[in-house]
Formats: structure tokens, C-alpha cells, sequence
């Protein structure tokens, strides 16, 4: 998703090492430390160099992108733990932001976050033009869809130049080469480190390609990269968001303050998306003669956060009572952060995510999720998550695939049971495909150690200063 900035990283002209090493997975030879400058208040950024394409180490060089936030205590801290919290996204401009969430490792750890290539400060690159809305909701029809696609590739092709020698290479195994270099670079034997979200789709790759370089490793709301069938794995993402349009018609049930208390809540959704279906409802508070689709209003209710559920029950007696402008979508996306690298998100996810995105493919998909598993509103993920790649070219991706990690020490992975973006069984799955893994059960939605669930952060803490895993047992409450 779009993340919103409050302020943009400065220029930072560093010298950074230089990494020798080959496109296998073998160890890299450490041949100098990061060189380290002030920035922000009391953070530290960095770069080092790394080969543009692994495939090609003596090719032409990129700079990736380091930023530190110092242990509290030098002489006894325990290492270092690399983090990414996630996106694909540039991540050192808000490092001021992320510190805070990060603070209680710096108890142990220097907690390092690097940008991934092509965006912020690892050679981050400018498209001359930004990515076309129109995924953000299902699309009414193939000629919808065909425009959209058409554009996409518009976009990729113009930005292909800009991207020079990092063209097909923004794919996780790119990006586990450059974590092996970072790990190398800070002199470090082993890399322990905590993927957030997409960080653990990175997270997935080191541990298969560098699985003996591993310390310690925690993977929060990952994703998992093991199914190579599109409906596997958007499946339980579906029944996941499926589940909480239940979770939200019981809360409205029972909550008087409800719109909707007292009425059959799932029965006021069927209705008005039949009404929509039938035609479009007018959207009045959205401007004159506009209305808005059962696909659009599948596309924007949003269940996932319990804090926006009042905002829903009033939308939906609204749109019952005729007027679905709460529905409507906005007239414009809001702009991309400025900074480097911004718009390279759905480059990045389709190359480690290259299902077919055809139309007829996609609707196979939504007609399976509608009769098996998310008849209601889970179906429109088939949409909102793979249309973004319809019309991208195929270059430099990596397929998802069952994982092998001989000799991987034990990981540690947890997701929220109500997150639709990384539901439970994606955690599970990634948990049974890596040898010794835990998985950790833990109530709540996404991002769930940046989000200060307490018990999970004990467990972490743990974890990563001991490699204590928690019991088989152990579960954790919402935060």
C-alpha cells in the first residue's frame, strides 16, 4: 500500500564499502565497515555497493542504502539486527517515524534498515511517470481492465530506461544477495533480522539461499512465497477478510451505537449489493450524476480495522437508504511520496509474484473464491491484489516456490488472526516450510510487533537475545 511521508530524507554523501563476492550463495568475504554519518537526531546513515544484477557481480554497481539506529549501550549490546518494515518501499526518509516503534531492540541490538534496490537510497529511480490507477477496486468489465493493463505497461516501458541496469533485477533474490552484502559489510558472521510484512517475502529468500548465514530470524505478517497456483495463495486472504465482514455484522449486532444495531446486518450488505448489481446507487455527497457499483463498494468497505467499523455500518445504511456516497471513490489517489523509488512497488511485487493476470484467468479466480471461500466480499482480492502486474512485462522474476533450508536454525514467525493481508495460514505455511520453525498465534491484524503488542514483544525479545522460541503451546492476545 501507499505509504504517506512526513518528511523526506536529506542528502547524504557517503563513502560506502565495497562488496566483493559472487551471485552464489556462499558467504561474503568482509572487506571494510559501513562509514557512518549523522543524520537525522542521533541516527546514523550509510551505503555500500553492491553488483546491479548478482547474476553478473562484475557488472555495473548500484548503492544500497543503510540507516542505523545505535544500541543504547555499545559495550554490551548483543549485535546487530538488520529490519525491514516492509512495503516494498523506500524506508530510510522515515526513519524518524520508525525509531520509536524500533526503540525497545536498541536495548540489545544497533538496529539497521536498509531501502531495498531501486527505491530511496539504494539508487533510487525516478519514473518519468507515475503507475496508472484503477486496481485499487475490482474492475467492471474487460474493457476496463484492458485499459488499465495498457497503461501499466505504458508506464513500465517508460520508466525502463530509468531504471538502466536494475531493469528485472527488483525481485527478492536480488534483494537477499543484497542482504548477504549488508551482513558482510557490518562484520557480521551471522545475520539475525526481523522482517515485517513484505520484509518477509526477503526474509523467505535469505533463508533459502543463505540458510547457514542465518542467526536469528522473526517474520511478522509475512506472506508466503510457496504457492505457485494464484487462487492458493490469495485464498486465504480472502476467507480471512470474509471472516471479518462476519466479525464486523457480530460486533454491530451487539453494539448499540451501531447504525445498523437491531437489523441482520449481512442481510442489509446482500441487499445493497443486489441493488447495485441491478444499478449503479447514486452517490450524491460525491458530486452530480455520480454513482457507485457493487464492485466498487466490494472494493473499498473496509473490515480490517475494528476502529473503522462504525464508519462502515453508517455508509451501509446510507447506501440501504439510497445514497452510497461514503462508497464513491475518491476522485484522485492520494499523490506518491517524493522520493525515489515510490512508484517501483508493483514492479517489485509482480516480479516475486508473476501470476497470470489475465482477464479470463482473473475471473476464473474471483468465480472460485465467490463459490468456495468469500461469496460476499473476499472475492475482490483476486483484484485488488494481483491487477496491479495486468500489463507488466515478464522480466527478472522470481517465482513463488516451496522453500529448502538445510541447515536454517530455528525461526521465529508470527501473523494477526484477523489481518487479510498476511492471514494466519500464510504464517503457518511459511512456519512448515522452514526446518524448526515456530509459529507464534497471536490475535490482532497487521504488523504486529510495530503495532506494541506486548506479549508478542516479550516473546520476540526473547527470542532474539536468547533464541529461546516460545513453547508450542504459547499463543498471544490482541494488544
Amino acid at each position: 500500500m501507499r505509504t504517506k511521508i512526513a518528511s523526506l530524507l536529506g542528502a547524504i554523501g557517503v563513502l560506502g564499502a565495497v562488496v566483493a563476492g559472487s551471485a552464489s550463495a556462499q558467504p561474503l568475504e568482509v572487506v571494510d565497515s559501513v562509514a557512518w554519518q549523522d543524520c537525522f537526531e542521533g541516527l546514523k546513515c550509510g551505503e555500500i555497493t553492491v553488483p546491479a544484477d548478482w547474476t553478473h557481480p562484475r557488472g555495473d554497481q548500484i548503492k544500497v542504502g543503510l540507516g542505523k539506529l545505535p544500541a543504547r549501550d555499545q559495550a554490551s549490546k548483543v549485535g546487530t539486527l538488520v529490519v525491514n518494515p516492509g512495503g516494498p518501499n523506500p524506508v530510510l526518509f522515515a526513519l524518524p517515524t520508525l525509531q520509536p516503534r524500533l526503540a525497545e531492540l536498541t536495548q540489545w541490538f544497533d538496529v539497521v534498515v536498509f531501502d531495498p534496490r531501486g527505491m530511496g537510497n539504494s539508487s533510487g529511480v525516478t519514473c518519468p511517470q507515475p503507475p496508472p490507477a484503477g486496481t485499487e477496486l475490482p474492475p467492471p468489465d474487460r474493457a476496463a481492465f484492458a485499459e488499465y493493463a495498457m497503461a501499466n505497461r505504458g508506464f513500465a516501458e517508460a520508466c525502463a530506461p530509468a531504471l538502466g541496469p536494475l531493469r528485472g533485477t527488483l525481485n527478492s533474490w536480488q534483494v537477499a544477495h543484497d542482504m548477504d552484502a549488508i551482513r558482510a559489510a557490518l562484520g557480521e558472521r551471522k545475520l539475525n533480522y526481523f522482517g515485517n510484512s513484505y520484509g518477509g517475502t526477503y526474509g523467505q529468500a535469505y533463508a533459502e539461499l543463505f540458510s547457514r548465514n542465518v542467526g536469528r530470524m522473526y517474520l511478522d505478517s509475512v506472506g508466503e512465497h510457496v504457492s505457485r497456483e494464484f487462487y492458493d495463495w490469495v485464498a486465504p486472504k480472502a476467507a480471512t477478510l470474509e471472516h471479518n465482514l462476519h466479525r464486523f455484522a457480530d460486533w454491530c449486532a451487539r453494539e448499540p451505537s451501531c447504525a445498523l444495531t437491531g437489523q441482520d446486518v449481512l442481510g442489509t450488505w446482500d441487499r445493497v449489493i443486489a441493488k447495485a448489481e441491478r444499478d449503479p446507487i447514486p452517490a450524491p455527497g460525491a458530486g452530480p450524476g455520480v454513482t457507485v457499483s457493487a464492485e466498487q463498494i466490494v472494493g473499498s468497505a473496509d473490515v480490517r480495522q475494528e476502529t473503522r467499523w462504525p464508519a462502515l455500518a453508517t455508509a451501509l445504511a446510507d447506501a440501504d437508504a439510497g445514497d452510497a456516497s461514503a462508497f464513491a471513490p475518491p476522485s484522485a489517489l492520494p499523490p506518491l511520496p517524493d522520493v525515489p523509488g515510490a512508484a517501483l512497488m508493483g514492479l517489485a511485487t509482480c516480479a516475486d509474484f508473476p501470476y497470470d493476470t489475465g482477464y479470463d484467468e482473473m475471473k476464473r479466480v474471483e468465480a472460485r473464491l465467490r463459490a468456495e471461500v468469500a461469496p460476499r466480499l473476499g472475492w475482490g482480492l483476486a483484484w485488488t491484489t494481483m491487477g496491479r502486474c495486468a500489463g507488466l512485462p515478464r522480466v527478472g522474476t522470481f517465482q513463488p516456490h516451496p522453500i529448502e533450508a538445510p541447515g536454517l536454525p530455528p525461526v521465529l514467525i508470527a501473523n494477526g488472526s484477523y489481518d487479510g493481508g498476511a492471514p494466519p495460514e500464510h504464517g503457518r505455511l511459511v512456519a512448515r516450510q522452514l526446518p524448526g520453525a515456530r509459529y507464534l498465534p497471536t490475535e490482532g491484524n497487521h504488523a504486529l510487533y510495530l503495532s506494541g503488542n506486548r506479549c508478542l514483544h516479550e516473546h520476540v525479545h526473547r527470542y532474539l537475545t536468547t533464541g529461546e522460541l516460545p513453547p508450542s503451546n504459547a499463543s498471544c492476545p490482541a494488544a
